[in-house]
């Protein structure tokens, strides 16, 4: 596994993510998105229908400035050392003016925004193959699969023409994984094996998922599928609960994940674990940004009658009263959150007439 974490850092590093996604348009025809250049609680309503697609959804400008604005840019996290294997540089101190050490740190905000690039959340691709004939003829002709492969170059891997010739004479398309082997194979990219690595296997995943290790499996991820690929829609979704089930969403805050995190669960409608978070670590305005999210996906919730007017606590509390599964718990949060700032509010009160003032 160190190799590989070596080798998906490195990718990291040169922010080459999904191959295959390189405008800002939804092809329907192949259930794809090609936007990035680089590459559970439960809520009211219940389930999502499994024909509708995210990405519409997801790269919405509002849904985007909510999630990018979820996702709290600190740059201690962003520029933290990784476990990539790399020997570390020594540090290089400069004396600055104020004029440079604004524009030094514009530079690295500018970088972490880079760094910071969410995963899109597309719809899986229809992995059913297309029988273009079936040869009665050829039946038994040969014990193994007949691959042709279309290997001209400058045609886009999603696009390239790979067909199969099944031993019972069925000549059809190359289901999702029979594609990603064959590209892979004539055009490699850096960090993708042919094979998916065994630590996606549930066995392996789960111990990973014991160890907290949330950003190094969904980087993994990233590089090693595209993100219509069911299987990368299966070890995001596993990941993704996990942390909503432990409740650990400050492991992927600050990373590029945290924005498809918060996605996935107003999409499920499963955002009272996250919420309560919110409330708890007294985060209201993150609360009603994510609330704002879920009405967006669900725009007939309950509550998405209620406007946000600047009262957080009376939004929150609207949400709750509608479309929370959860409610006796959140409603335990906000008044212990209340108590907690009237006790506050108390003590610096004391604390002034102490000293004497108004």
């Amino acid at each position: 596994m160190a190799c590989t974490g070596i080798r998906v850092a490195r990718v990291l590093k040169n922010n080459t993510f999904f191959s295959n996604l390189s405008g800002l348009l939804l092809n329907p025809s192949r259930n794809t998105a090609v936007l990035i250049k680089y590459r559970v609680f439960s809520s009211r309503p219940s389930e999502i229908e499994n024909d509708r697609d995210p990405a519409p959804l997801f790269f919405n400008k509002e849904v985007q400035d909510l999630l990018k604005t979820l996702t709290k840019v600190d740059l201690k996290r962003v520029y933290r050392h990784r476990k990539d294997g790399e020997k570390l540089e020594p540090p290089v101190y400069k004396f600055m003016t104020d004029d440079e050490l604004e524009a030094a740190l514009n530079e690295a905000k500018a970088k972490a925004d880079l760094r910071l690039q969410m995963p899109p959340v597309v719809k899986k691709i229809n992995d059913t193959p297309n029988i273009l004939s079936n040869d009665h003829a050829l039946q038994k002709h040969d014990t193994a699969k007949f691959v042709f492969t279309d290997i001209t170059y400058g045609i886009s891997n999603v696009d390239r023409f790979i067909v199969v010739r099944d031993p019972d004479g069925i000549l059809r398309s190359a289901d999702a994984r029979e594609r990603h082997r064959m590209n892979q194979i004539y055009f490699p990219l850096e960090g993708r094996e042919v094979d998916a690595p065994k630590l996606f296997q549930e066995e392996y995943l789960m111990d990973l998922l014991e160890r907290a290790e949330y950003e190094f499996i969904l980087d993994l991820a990233c590089v090693q599928f595209e993100p219509n690929d069911p299987e990368y829609h299966r070890v995001t979704e596993t990941v993704y609960s996990y942390v909503n089930n432990m409740k650990h969403f400050n492991d992927l805050r600050s990373t590029r994940h945290f924005g498809p995190l918060a996605f996935h669960l107003a999409w499920k409608g499963n955002i009272d674990n996250l919420i309560l978070e919110n409330i708890q670590t007294s985060r209201l305005d993150d609360a009603v940004l994510l609330i704002q999210l879920y009405h967006k996906i669900h725009p007939t919730a309950k509550s998405a009658e209620t406007k946000f007017e600047g009262d957080e606590l009376k939004f929150i509390q609207s949400f709750v009263d509608n479309d929370s599964n959860n409610r006796n718990t959140l409603d335990l949060a906000i008044k212990s959150y209340v108590n907690l700032e009237n006790a506050k509010l108390e003590v610096n009160e004391g604390i002034k007439r102490a000293h004497g003032s108004d």
